[in-house]
């Protein structure tokens, strides 16, 4: 299959279209990340998450075929700052502006406000990789000169992808994340089996206290309402508000990931019973189901109530992949309690590639030393932390 070697810049993701997008989300290498698919980031910009205004400026790439068919895509934005991404490098921006450089606008190809692995460069199956890869890479370092933007940055890659955008010049980077994996538990006490025997009754008690005065509810697909949605938006903002200062996500965004995506979210809520079989919200957390992992996203609570937080996020997560045969849960950025509960860290990478030389520089010798420190640092964390009798 022949490639043309022009690559299509659109400005939302809705000029590409559903089939055309796709058609290169669907290769069989990453088809289960839900949130590579059309349908979630044309729900971000649709509901005025991911544009302009917010700091998002869709710069969509696309190639096509001989045929005039898209061929491979790469989700891309234009960004006046660096919030909602997870991979922090606001440090550079300080130090190359204190220098007299201009490090905002960037480009970035991530999926927005999502700390979780996923394609970057997508292709259909039956396209040579390499060459689409090529052609993509080299479409995002056009338009980086034609900003005049300070890098193209591409976070939560592939492994494939970040080792093939190192030999291809670019600076990789690599962080680390809590992930829980499932080595074939038969159901939650059998999980508990694994671990030593006062994290088992640690968990135990803290799964005792957090459902003793809250009634716990999964939904999923057509048994999600608009009365979900606003009970968890409320969760949501209040927590968002207290760690970020203003949370990302609109109202409508739920809407439209509740009508375009029903059968891939699994919303968790807790509610405080009233003795007429109804009761309050109290709680809740979103969580997105791929193909062979359940990742979580966002929690939030108007009510205090012990271990709510961990049944919500973490045990009942784990509970659910197990009943679903799924072999990972990933539950988010950050969070080193969550090794206690059976996440364990793993490594996420992204690649970067900084225009200035005089920035380039130390940039990449910084990352070179931050992998090496990055798996000290999850070794020693496996090692001194883990409530494993024995490695999974």
């Amino acid at each position: 299959m022949t490639l043309t070697p022009a690559v299509k810049v659109s400005r939302r993701i809705a000029e590409i279209g559903r089939e055309a997008w796709d058609a290169c989300a669907d290769n069989p290498a990453y088809a289960g990340n839900p949130f590579i698919r059309f349908d979630f980031l044309d729900a971000l910009e649709a509901s005025n998450c991911a544009v302009e205004r917010a700091g998002w400026g869709p710069q969509h790439l696309s190639v096509e075929d001989e045929a005039g068919r898209t061929a491979a895509v790469m989700p891309l934005y234009l960004k006046s700052h660096s919030q909602g991404e997870y991979i922090f490098d606001h440090a550079w921006a300080d130090a190359y502006e204190r220098a007299g450089g201009r490090y905002y606008p960037k480009l970035l190809s991530a999926a927005p406000f999502v700390p979780a692995t996923g394609a970057r460069l997508l292709t259909r199956p039956d396209v040579d990789r390499e060459a689409a890869w090529r052609i993509l890479l080299a479409g995002g370092l056009s338009v980086c000169e034609r900003y005049g933007a300070s890098g193209l940055n591409l976070n939560f890659v592939t492994e494939d992808e970040w080792r093939w955008l190192g030999e291809q010049g670019l600076g990789r980077r690599e962080g680390q994340q809590y992930h829980w994996e499932n080595c074939g538990y038969r159901d939650f006490e059998d999980f508990l089996g694994a671990l030593s025997s006062g994290r088992r009754k640690t968990i135990r008690r803290e799964r005792r206290d957090a459902q003793a005065g809250a009634e716990i509810v999964r939904l999923t697909g057509a048994d999600l309402t608009e009365d979900h949605w606003d009970a968890f938006f409320g969760f949501y903002m209040d927590t968002g508000a207290r760690k970020w200062g203003r949370p990302y996500l609109t109202r409508a965004f739920f809407s439209e990931l509740g009508e375009r995506m029903a059968d891939r979210v699994l919303l968790i809520l807790a509610r405080r019973p009233d003795g007429r079989g109804e009761g309050r919200w109290i709680a809740g957390a979103l969580n997105l189901i791929g193909g062979d992992c359940l990742y979580g996203r966002h929690w939030g609570c108007v009510e205090e109530a012990p271990f709510l937080h961990f049944e919500l996020c973490y045990y009942q997560a784990i509970e659910w992949a197990i009943e679903q045969g799924l072999p990972r849960v990933e539950a988010g950025a950050q969070g080193q309690h969550k090794i206690a509960r059976g996440y364990l860290p793993k490594p996420v990478y992204s690649a970067h590639w900084i225009a200035d030389p005089a920035l380039r520089a130390p940039v990449m010798r910084y990352l070179d030393q931050e992998r090496a420190a990055v798996d000290q640092e999850m070794e020693w964390l496996e090692e001194a932390f883990s409530p494993f009798r024995e490695r999974p």
